[in-house]
């Protein structure tokens, strides 16, 4: 084994990359006298980083460790094991193996073992975990995510500094290329191991690592760079984001959310989920507008017949009936016929504009920007079998009132 028990003389240019990153550097220097681990797998990335660390922890005044977590995936992994507990040994610093069970999931094999890997992390007797990431993994981990249509979050990529349960997570080596880690080995003499996994581009971030990244290099040379830097933009948009929802919030008298509940109100709406709930009220997000409303058990009503009266109160809102000079409804076409209130059951068409053709509600709807969640509690008006008129989208043409006599105006006041 090649390692120095020395602090390496030639680390200036990887410990000026760390610098250059003040979120990494501020969360180290709170480290003064508390407990940082390095995830070492004993790949190159991590056997850099620890041998990195180790020059630098005095300065620091941390005390630091190594955790090493096998999977028991590989043939190879009980080997892996022992040579990271030999380096840590020559090195001097105190290791941990944790050994995890993969329960095989939906997500795929490489989601599983990355959750038992921070669960394994998360127990680890640090303050902070250091992880070995860099700037090729920050590019891949984007391009990964765009790639499965992901929200501002997933666009972020991977934070210099983070949370893992109550420990702090660092990055250090997040703005430093797989190049410069690899010189920087070569240069001390460092011993690493290749896991095999890492040839089988059956796994997609092999495949992106060895396929699409070569491929990419030819036409955009600082892919790479370009990649990262947008993940710094996207972060930044989240964190306005945040910003803007909390300020939000406060405006309409709601209690704050913790940080980690605001993230997951971004992340879901982000996503265009259904509902997201806080405070008693319910917000959603639509076309980039947020829709909120008190939080209610959903009703639906009946088919209830009007005879004629100013309001009808219905579970989510009030109908009322305006007499017009002009527009709106002709009532001599309603024809004497008895004239209901009914919910949607789907199918329904009508015809707003006499000069196009008759279309079925959900275009009509998707085409007004009538939110999906409220196309289903909006109180149709018919005469007979025949739909008159519909919340936001008007009345059909065949009973609107053309003429200059008096007609009647519905309009819904649905409740928020």
């Amino acid at each position: 084994m090649a390692a120095s028990r020395k602090p390496p003389s030639d680390s200036r240019s990887l410990e000026a990359a760390v610098a250059t990153s003040a979120a990494v550097a501020a969360a180290l220097s709170s480290l003064r006298g508390k407990r940082l681990a390095v995830a070492l797998s004993g790949g190159l990335d991590s056997v850099v980083l620890l041998h990195l660390l180790r020059g630098l922890a005095p300065r620091l005044g941390v005390r630091l460790s190594a955790i090493h977590v096998n999977h028991g995936l590989s043939p190879n992994a009980g080997d892996w094991q022992r040579f990271c507990a030999s380096l840590c040994d020559e090195l001097g610093i105190p290791f941990k193996a944790a050994r995890v069970r993969i329960r095989r999931q939906k997500k795929g094999i490489e989601a599983a073992a990355r959750e038992a890997r921070r669960a394994a992390l998360a127990r680890a007797p640090a303050d902070a975990i250091a992880l070995a990431h860099h700037l090729d993994d920050q590019a891949e981990t984007v391009l990964f995510n765009l790639l499965r249509g992901t929200g501002v979050e997933g666009a972020s990529g991977m934070p210099a500094v983070g949370r893992l349960g109550r420990k702090a997570l660092l990055r250090p080596l997040l703005g430093v290329p797989r190049g410069a880690i690899r010189a920087y080995a070569a240069r001390q003499r460092l011993a690493w191991i290749e896991d095999e996994s890492n040839a089988d581009e059956s796994l997609t971030r092999n495949f992106l690592r060895r396929r699409v990244g070569p491929l990419l290099e030819t036409r955009f040379p600082r892919w790479r760079e370009a990649l990262a830097r947008a993940a710094r933009h996207f972060a930044a948009a989240g964190l306005d984001a945040r910003a803007l929802l909390r300020a939000y919030l406060k405006g309409r008298g709601l209690r704050a959310p913790s940080e980690a509940k605001l993230v997951e109100m971004l992340k879901q709406l982000d996503a265009n989920a259904a509902s997201v709930s806080h405070d008693g009220m319910v917000f959603r997000l639509f076309r980039g507008k947020i829709y909120p409303e008190k939080e209610t058990r959903a009703s639906s009503f009946n088919s209830l017949a009007w005879n004629g009266e100013a309001m009808l109160r219905l579970p989510g809102g009030e109908l009322r009936f305006r007499r017009v000079r002009a527009g709106g409804i002709d009532p001599a076409r309603l024809d004497g016929r008895p004239v209901e209130i009914r919910a949607r059951s789907g199918g329904e068409r009508l015809q707003p504009d006499p000069r196009r053709p008759r279309r079925t509600l959900k275009n009509l709807f998707q085409e007004a920007g009538v939110p999906p969640w409220e196309r289903e509690r909006l109180p149709l008006l018919y005469c007979g079998e025949d739909l008159v008129w519909v919340p936001g989208l008007g009345v059909d043409a065949r009973f609107a009132n053309a003429g200059s006599g008096p007609g009647i105006e519905p309009q819904w006041k649905g409740h928020r």
